[in-house]
């Protein structure tokens, strides 16, 4: 090796040593919900680093409003010893760089992912601090199917992209300390040893900032305990727990012997009349009808369904017979008006928000409820033959213009809780509204097409009863999934042509969940009219020579 060589080496090893023992900047990215406390967090940290020998800077980008986004609040710490042994200040950046940060928090699960997703968690440097629970975002709720992402999957990601992840359920351990959850975090962050400074110091910023001390400090230690029980944990090599399923519902009893005659009679014919495998769905079915309008509409439900029945077979596991038997559920109790007020105006509802609100005894609590009723909602919840003709002339439309638009009722005041009650007794003469004999009629159409098409083709029935699902909510959302059911519904000529109907009719429904606007749905659909007929080689009699045999 010449000199020149030698001299290079030596400089850059010279080089690396200043660098690893030069003081650098410690860099900490937390992505917090609207509510959560974000902002005291961040002060809590501040002074627990400033009281540590820290100069310590912070910023914030806010999110949308609510669930629609978070903000992020990105905090720098640098030794205060260092830049006075420099005898310079430190120069500290405002915002995280991807791959240039060393401990990212999310406080909720899809949070983390988000940051995944920006850079901010890299493999070689960060640990990151989650909290495994959900807050639904506002695509996951609006979606027309099945929006939720996939929570493991995340925890997945999250632990191959960290260099250390700390996974735990902070919003469990909030409540149970009724508290908030960015006590929590601060605890969580200071059991992980994760900080370049003492839990006590971020205990005492606590005790300083003098706020729900009992609470906020056991929720603090809570988060603390746990995030170091899970620290320990993977130091000894012991993978982290995945998720806690959910626990199956238990069993419905057909016969659960009420006290009520009329609701005891109703689960007797359940057990007597269909066969067990199919008696949890029909019970719920049955009880869920009941409390939409009465015992007598939920022996309807029972009444529609013996024609199915003589339809299916144990061979087939009685699915057509489930599908249906769930989609009528659902399909008969439609979200009228006097449905939605009759939900807002229960006293476990009121429960409900009081303990999401984490309302105390002698607190005032305010529930104020929006509404947007169109014309179509108030002649469908009228009398057929006075709400056809006023929804059919132009005029009284206009007239009825007048009361559609939001509106805003307080429930928790007398009048807008009695105003809401009156809405909700309406439903004395649903079954001679406009809107339910629409509705009956429709019923009534889906029906006849699963009787005449299950003999024929059973696996195609069973996937037209399935379609049921896009016929759900009210207003815009429920005309826009009812029109998307009755364009399978036109189109069965043409899947009946196809090779196989059935995963034809499939592909149709899943496009029609897919978006909003449809363009999945009005090309799949598209692509299905525009193929030429193919051959059905499947065997009509198939499934039917099966079950016999």
């Amino acid at each position: 090796m010449d000199a020149a060589a030698q001299s290079t080496q030596a400089v850059s090893g010279v080089v690396a040593a200043a660098a690893a023992a030069a003081p650098r900047v410690f860099k900490l990215a937390v992505s917090a919900l609207g509510g959560q406390g974000g902002g005291v967090l961040t002060q809590w940290l501040l002074q627990a680093a400033e009281s540590s020998g820290f100069i310590a800077q912070s910023t914030s980008v806010p999110g949308v409003a609510q669930r629609t986004g978070a903000t992020l609040y990105y905090l720098e710490f640098f030794p205060r010893s260092a830049a006075e042994a420099a005898g310079a200040e430190p120069v500290l950046a405002l915002m995280p760089n991807p791959g240039d940060v060393d401990l990212v928090v999310a406080s909720e699960l899809m949070e983390a992912g988000r940051a995944i997703q920006r850079g901010l968690v890299t493999r070689d440097r960060t640990t990151l601090v989650a909290s495994t629970h959900r807050v639904y975002t506002i695509g996951e709720k609006s979606a027309m199917g099945d929006g939720l992402a996939d929570s493991e999957t995340v925890m997945q990601v999250a632990r191959a992209s960290a260099r250390r992840m700390v996974a735990l359920d902070m919003e469990a351990l909030a409540r149970a300390n009724q508290s908030v959850i960015s006590s929590v975090i601060l605890g969580a962050l200071a059991g992980s040893g994760a900080l370049p400074f003492s839990a006590e110091s971020c205990e005492q910023a606590i005790r300083a900032s003098g706020r729900a001390l009992n609470r906020n400090l056991a929720a603090f230690e809570a988060g603390k305990a746990r995030a170091a029980a899970l620290a320990a944990a993977d130091a000894a090599g012991k993978s982290e727990p995945t998720l806690a399923k959910a626990e199956p519902p238990d069993a419905f009893d057909p016969v659960p012997a009420p006290e009520n005659p009329r609701a005891r009679a109703l689960m007797e014919r359940i057990a007597s009349e269909f066969p067990g495998a199919c008696a949890n769905m029909l019970g719920i079915g049955a009880r869920r009808l009941v409390d939409y309008h009465n015992h007598a509409y939920a022996g309807r439900y029972l009444d529609r369904l013996r024609p199915i029945l003589n339809l299916d077979s144990a061979a087939r596991h009685y699915a057509l017979l489930t599908e249906t038997a769930r989609g009528l559920a659902l399909w008969m109790s439609y979200e009228d008006t006097a449905r939605v007020a009759a939900l807002k105006t229960r006293g476990s509802r009121f429960a409900r928000v009081g303990a999401e609100a984490q309302a105390q005894q002698g607190q005032v609590m305010r529930i104020v409820d929006y509404l947007a009723p169109r014309v179509e909602e108030i002649c469908g919840s009228l009398p057929a033959w006075l709400g056809a003709p006023l929804l059919k002339w132009k005029f009284t439309r206009r007239l009825l213009s007048a009361f559609t638009g939001g509106k805003k009722i307080a429930t928790d005041r007398v009048w807008g809780y009695l105003l809401m009650r009156a809405m909700a007794r309406t439903r004395i003469w649903r079954l001679s509204t406009l809107r339910h004999r629409e509705e009956d009629a429709r019923i009534r159409a889906w029906l006849a097409t699963l009787a005449e098409v299950a003999p024929g083709d059973y696996e195609l029935a069973v996937e037209l009863a399935a379609c049921q699902q896009l016929v759900k909510g009210y207003g815009e959302t429920f005309e826009r999934g009812l029109s998307r059911y009755q364009a399978i519904a036109g189109a069965l000529a043409a899947l009946r042509k196809q090779r196989n109907p059935a995963a034809a009719a499939r592909e149709l429904r899943a496009a029609a969940l897919a978006d909003e606007q449809g363009k999945a749905f009005d090309a799949a659909l598209a692509r299905l009219c525009d193929n030429p007929p193919a051959e059905n080689t499947r065997n009509p009699s198939g499934p039917a020579q099966a079950a016999s045999g």
